[in-house]
């Protein structure tokens, strides 16, 4: 499966609102955990089985918990039971679509 999450903590003390030091520190447990993941500007994608992406994922929020008293999560899941490597797979095959209408095939 791929799970793609993004957390936000609220109620700290940060006086400039960035929320850069508590995306580090899920970023961190996500990138430790071992798993193919990918970050980008909104959200971070992690692929493994229902278990150990939902602990990454519980682990990451508890680690932006020490940012503020209240964290929202978002979660947008890819479920596809015996399918693996589609962090990269989804996109080369969006890539090819992408050249063979460009060359005017289909």
């Amino acid at each position: 499966m791929l799970v793609a999450f993004s957390l936000a903590p609220s109620g700290g003390e940060g006086p400039d609102g960035s929320l850069h030091d508590a995306v580090a520190a899920a970023v961190k447990v996500v990138r430790d955990s071992g798993l193919p993941n990918r970050t980008d500007a909104m959200f971070t994608t992690i692929e493994g089985d229902w278990d150990e992406v939902f602990d990454v994922i519980k682990r990451a929020t508890e680690a932006v918990g020490q940012y503020g008293s209240r964290i929202s999560l978002v979660l947008k899941a890819d479920i596809r039971p015996g399918r693996t490597g589609e962090l990269t797979g989804k996109v080369e095959r969006l890539e090819a679509a992408l050249q063979r209408q460009q060359d005017g095939s289909s």
